[in-house]
């Protein structure tokens, strides 16, 4: 989404039960506009840098978790000790997450559904969905 606007955000928002203020427009443009994925604080610095001296930290954290709770953002874990927010596709898909740069590149294909069924129900549980992440090192940081 490198060419977002105010509105494509809005709807998003709409889109997902989010009621789209003004913070939420702005931190979720901020992230449609990252090439991989982003910190809370290096949002917050980037939304600083643009001139908005208003929107406190605290909101970006709170605006994030609400996001990832609605289902509009992904998050990854792949950075430190801090989370990783990115703006993926509506549709089911995994995450390769080069552990050097930080790069994120979603995966479409899917064939684990069968042996995730499995694996669950052999433990009692009832599958209602599954994510992965697979950390390495891309091509340009080996």
């Amino acid at each position: 989404m490198s060419t977002v606007t105010q509105a494509d955000v809005a709807q998003r928002l709409r889109e997902n039960g989010v009621r789209p203020t003004s913070q939420r427009v702005e931190v979720l443009a901020t992230l449609a506009r990252e090439h991989d994925d982003a910190t809370a604080q290096e949002l917050w610095r980037r939304i600083r840098d643009a001139g908005n001296t208003k929107l406190g930290l605290a909101t970006v954290y709170r605006t994030l978790a609400l996001l990832v709770d609605h289902d509009v953002i992904d998050v990854l874990t792949h950075h430190g000790s801090e989370l990783c927010y990115r703006l993926c596709t509506d549709a089911h898909h995994h995450h390769l997450l080069c552990i050097g740069c930080h790069k994120v590149v979603e995966i479409d294909e899917c064939e684990l559904g069968d042996w995730v069924e499995k694996v669950a129900a052999s433990h009692g549980f009832v599958v209602t969905d599954h994510r992965l992440e697979i950390s390495g090192r891309c091509t340009a940081c080996r």
